[in-house]
């Protein structure tokens, strides 16, 4: 697999792919490689967390292909591929060959997966997106934040890291119909179709009637009570995802009074008297540490958690229990990554390299493609292709 994706939801999708066992080839670009290189700080031994994070279990490879010579080395690169992941122009790929209609005419088993702010189709396929672009366009950023204030975005590379899922999701059903049929694929995602995709139950709501929601501290779910609280001591979250939760609910809280009530029945009668059961609810958790809390809840099977800062998160039993925080080899417990959101029975040891160096696998690659050493060198030598520094220094 070639992935000639820069930034974050394209080489999140190849990571995931890796760590399934696909052969990940990264082809960066002379000089600074893939932009999120550079993004930092943190950076650990010159090495960027961010970069880091979505790059394990990859060769890197790099070629210029502003050169005749350069383009031609990803051309015999790409007819050895299963799939092929980029992240450019439309017009761009078009102008240097790369673009998909090309590459499956030369190679008809090729998964060519375009990743884009907006989409190959409609009046702004070719804008630049981001994550936070994509947020504020999808509506995303219209529903998040307190109550009465600005939008905010989701604090995190949401619209990346679940568009490079909706990418593997994909590739993966593209590479079985492959296996069956011999013929390739052409694949579209975007940030901004993966944000709709993530807004689809409120902008479903929105459609049947219900009023255009506005940032509201996340107190405004189609289920009540669905929220943040304040204990006596910290933030919970409590969520109430049936009538008979609601009834174990109050009972454990010790308010009574609410779950005999007729009118709090049912959810559209706890949305309706959301104001009031808030109040209630929020006086009673008020007197107790939230740890106590947790417990009563727990007991009931009533879904609650502390709002947790990072620091506690890494340390959290259940995150430690199920190995979600991978060390990055070779840098100690000083640079990680997240383990994908997946468990295989038969992978009981997640595969784990560390990310590669600029250029590391230039030359092993390109022997493989049939270059001879006098060539790579030659190559080298015009800036046609890039090695790793300390093959340079050599």
């Amino acid at each position: 697999m070639v992935d000639m994706t820069t930034s974050y939801a394209g080489p999140t999708a190849a990571m995931y792919l890796a760590d399934l066992g696909a052969t990940v080839i990264k082809v960066e670009r002379p000089g600074g490689g893939d932009d999120a290189r550079s993004w930092g700080p943190p950076f650990i031994d010159g090495a960027s967390a961010w970069f880091a994070s979505a790059n394990r279990n990859k060769q890197s490879v790099v070629l210029n292909l502003s050169t005749t010579e350069g383009r031609e080395a990803l051309l015999r690169l790409l007819d050895t591929a299963d799939v092929f992941l980029q992240n450019m122009n439309p017009a761009k790929l078009k102008r240097i060959g790369i673009d998909g209609e090309t590459l499956r005419r030369r190679n008809p088993r090729l998964v060519y997966c375009a990743m884009s702010g907006f989409g190959l189709t409609g009046p702004d396929s070719e804008l630049p997106g981001y994550d936070l672009v994509a947020q504020a366009r999808s509506g995303l950023m219209s529903v998040t934040g307190e109550k009465g204030g600005a939008p905010q975005r989701v604090s995190t590379a949401l619209s990346d890291v679940a568009t490079g899922m909706a990418a593997a999701i994909a590739v993966n059903a593209a590479l079985v119909r492959q296996c069956r049929t011999g013929q390739g694929e052409v694949i579209d995602v975007s940030l901004l179709d993966t944000d709709l995709a993530l807004m689809a139950p409120r902008v479903a709501a929105y459609c049947a009637g219900e009023p255009e929601p506005a940032p509201s501290g996340g107190t405004d779910s189609v289920l009540a009570l669905y929220q943040p609280f304040e204990a006596e001591d910290r933030t919970i979250v409590i969520a109430i995802g049936n009538d008979s939760m609601w009834q174990r609910f109050c009972t454990a809280v010790q308010l009574p009074e609410l779950g005999t009530d007729p009118r709090l029945s049912d959810n559209a009668g706890r949305r309706a008297n959301r104001s009031r059961i808030t109040e209630l609810v929020a006086q009673r958790l008020a007197t107790r540490p939230a740890a106590q809390w947790l417990r009563l809840l727990a007991d009931v099977e009533v879904p609650a958690a502390l709002v947790q800062t990072l620091s506690e998160v890494t340390k959290d039993p259940q995150v430690v229990a199920r190995g979600a925080i991978l060390p990055v080899p070779g840098f100690h417990d000083d640079l990680v990554t997240i383990r994908s959101p997946f468990r295989l029975a038969s992978q009981q040891t997640p595969r784990n390299e560390r990310f590669p160096t600029m250029g590391a696998d230039t030359r092993t690659t390109l022997l493989e493609l049939g270059y001879t050493e006098e060539q790579i060198d030659e190559l080298a030598e015009a800036g046609v292709v890039g090695l790793a520094a300390a093959e340079i220094a050599s």
